[in-house]
């Protein structure tokens, strides 16, 4: 049996007592999990009615517990033990923190950077099943990395088919595209968003071939779906989602940092769907995931600052200050998290169920890459091996460097309620050092800042950053690959389109009129050091 703890103090414990009652009042939670469409609006009741299935996942889910168990016997009988999935946000993001919680391996293929595939394509090819996980197919990137190991495995002599699973929806042109090929096709819940599907086909065929316990994971889930559709002022979603959503004046930035959860990456996992669920309609909550206590977010929040303190399960402290502290196990978390951002989702006024910005942003790539180019305007100065452009407006006046630029971006940051966003379109692995300068610019500003890694993000909180209220100002990182990595099949390579992908994103942004410092690195490890140190140093004066 599994148990959840939500308890709040300060702000989150106010926007409880406020919101909460008028929430059992209306019968949120017995109509959420009754699948009932209207919680959201008329004008979100066609999209709600088709997302919903989440809610009974717990116990629909069970019969693929024996079908994945079977896959798995079956690929250890041959020797295939390294597992790889590729899959983009919630469709990767939920098997890597069940996985890295369970300690199993899994290798996700989650981006479109040409080293980082190429590794991935590189690693112990001999024993590798792949899962391909996507809804439709029509994902590029995922669409993309099934073509690299179609080829490898080819090239290598093996039969695609004898090491590739895909999952996708019921019909879907991937569906049957695969099923054509012979592949094994293991369909998930078509009335599961991406975000929500962490206890679908998604989230538990690449972590059971990966070798977790998913039934023991469903029974987790299964043990707190009755607690958390009651009517009761006690329902843990219904407290959660209030603090999330319901504080007043909003504090819009819900800061998650673990403090002994046990849950490994917990916090990746929720700031996609807390971000890409709520990020709209010029509202939304930005999660901001750090790196411990000890990060400026935590250590002195500013006034629209949220602390989410993810604990332990034998962690009986309460929370302290404006704070809601959250525990539980992983799989009654998941399905927590999920309804507490539908919950929120209510509160805020919007559709927690579309993502219209994550669809801009793929149509300006995908523009970008049909010109034959993924080239941007001539840059507005050039400092050692950085190529510097502004976008979003005339901010940049007569900076000429990487730090002037730097300071020019940060320049236009509102002291009261804005927030800083890095977004690395780089390899997360070799240049996973970057990740450092995320404490040091918050420390600098005094304001919450965010990292991501491109493309990844663009399922995440870029859909915030476009959707979400303009209070942002964006560093954009990009680099020429040192060499580039061609995709059967199609007429442009992985650097084409990860240089799409930036460039797509950044024109979205600009023309939401939000600027954009764009530094691209000529020579990846001197612009690396460059921009590294500008961003760790000096002030706006």
């Amino acid at each position: 049996m599994s148990s959840l703890s939500v308890s709040a103090s300060g702000a989150a414990a106010d926007a409880i007592a406020a919101h909460v009652p008028a929430l059992v009042a209306d019968q949120v939670a017995s109509r959420l999990f009754a699948q009932d469409a209207t919680l959201w609006g008329p004008e979100a009741e066609s999209e709600s009615r088709i997302r919903l299935s989440w809610v009974g996942l717990p116990r629909s889910s069970r019969p693929l517990v024996g079908e994945i168990e079977a896959l798995r016997d079956d690929f250890a009988s041959r020797g295939l033990t390294h597992v790889v999935l590729c899959g983009m946000g919630g469709s990767s993001l939920a098997p890597e923190v069940i996985c890295a919680t369970a300690g199993k391996d899994l290798v996700v293929l989650d981006s479109s950077d040409p080293d980082y595939v190429r590794r991935a394509l590189g690693d112990d090819l001999e024993h590798t099943v792949v899962v391909v996980s996507s809804k439709s197919g029509s994902t590029v990137e995922t669409d993309s990395q099934r073509r690299a190991y179609e080829g490898a495995f080819t090239d290598a002599g093996i039969d695609p088919a004898t090491r590739i699973v895909i999952v996708t929806d019921p019909g879907s042109p991937l569906d049957q595209d695969s099923r054509a090929k012979g592949y094994r096709v293991v369909n998930a819940d078509p009335d599961v968003g991406g975000r929500y599907s962490a206890l679908t086909a998604f989230g538990l065929v690449p972590s059971g071939l990966a070798g977790v316990d998913v039934g023991a994971l469903l029974d987790e889930a299964e043990s707190v779906a009755d607690l958390l559709a009651e009517d009761d002022e006690a329902n843990p979603a219904l407290r959660l989602g209030a603090a999330m959503g319901g504080t007043v004046p909003l504090r819009d930035k819900l800061v998650l940092v673990d403090e002994g959860s046990g849950i490994v990456g917990f916090a990746d996992w929720a700031e996609q769907l807390i971000a890409e669920s709520t990020g709209k309609d010029g509202t939304g909550v930005l999660p901001v995931v750090v790196e411990g206590g000890d990060a400026p977010e935590v250590r002195s929040p500013a006034a629209d600052v949220l602390v989410a303190r993810l604990a332990s399960v034998d962690d009986d402290a309460a929370a302290s200050g404006d704070d809601v502290r959250v525990s539980g196990a992983l799989g009654a978390q998941l399905l927590l998290w999920e309804a507490a951002t539908a919950v929120a989702g209510r509160l805020l006024g919007i559709n927690p169920f579309d993502q219209p910005d994550v669809e801009s942003a793929k149509k300006a790539a995908r523009a970008l890459l049909d010109q034959g180019t993924a080239a941007s305007e001539d840059p507005a100065a050039t400092d050692g091996a950085v190529e510097i452009r502004a976008m979003g407006g005339d901010w940049l006046g007569s900076a000429s460097t990487v730090a002037e630029a730097v300071d020019a971006l940060l320049g236009q940051l509102d002291p009261e309620h804005g927030y800083v966003a890095v977004m690395a379109y780089l390899d997360r692995l070799g240049d996973a050092d970057l990740a450092a300068v995320r404490a040091r610019i918050a420390e600098r500003t005094g304001r919450p800042t965010t990292l991501g890694w491109g493309p990844r993000f663009l399922h995440s909180t870029g859909q915030f950053h476009k959707g979400g209220p303009g209070v942002g100002v964006y560093v954009q990182i990009t680099t020429a690959p040192g060499q580039d990595l061609s995709i059967p099949g199609r007429e442009f390579t992985f650097g084409d389109f990860i240089a799409s992908q930036a460039g797509g994103d950044a024109q979205v942004l600009a023309d939401h009129g939000r600027p954009v410092l764009r530094l691209h690195l000529t020579d990846h490890d001197a612009g690396l050091a460059q921009v590294t140190a500008a961003l760790s140093q000096g002030g706006r004066g």
